[in-house]
């Protein structure tokens, strides 16, 4: 078994959904593992990690629109030290999750046809953003 370890640095984003599926397939590119799993996680509390469809950008702006009604502008904040968009920031991350699993079959990310990674970009003015990769197999 192999183990491998190191981090993607992304610049800033704006708010929103961006698909990064190329450049972790590129960072598999590098390693000899044919069959095995990824693991992806993002050092950050107000940013996130997500799988979804990777053809039609209206879906992530779906998303957006849908995160932010459900999470933004509420008046019971009480965590807004760093702006408006501080607990919302917080709470769309912990409801998406910060990491990911992915299998790798002969050598490849195994995701569905329509499937895409997504990085939440959930402030209205983040900095950049670091994922640790975790690769392990054969």
């Amino acid at each position: 078994m192999k183990i491998y370890q190191t981090s993607i640095k992304f610049k800033p984003y704006p708010r929103g959904f961006h698909i990064i599926t190329n450049k972790i397939t590129t960072l598999l590119s590098n390693y000899d593992i044919s069959i095995g799993t990824i693991n992806l996680f993002i050092k950050h509390t107000s940013a996130s990690l997500t799988i979804n469809e990777n053809v039609d950008p209206s879906v992530r702006e779906d998303m957006e629109n849908f995160f932010s009604e459900i999470a933004d502008a509420k008046s019971y904040y009480i965590h807004t030290y760093e702006g408006a968009d501080d607990m919302p920031a917080h709470i769309k991350s912990s409801l998406l999750g910060q990491s990911l699993t992915i299998p790798i079959t002969e050598g490849r990310l195994n995701l569905g046809t329509w499937q895409g990674i997504y990085l939440g970009e959930h402030r209205d003015r983040a900095g950049s953003r670091e994922i640790i990769v975790t690769i392990q197999g054969e």
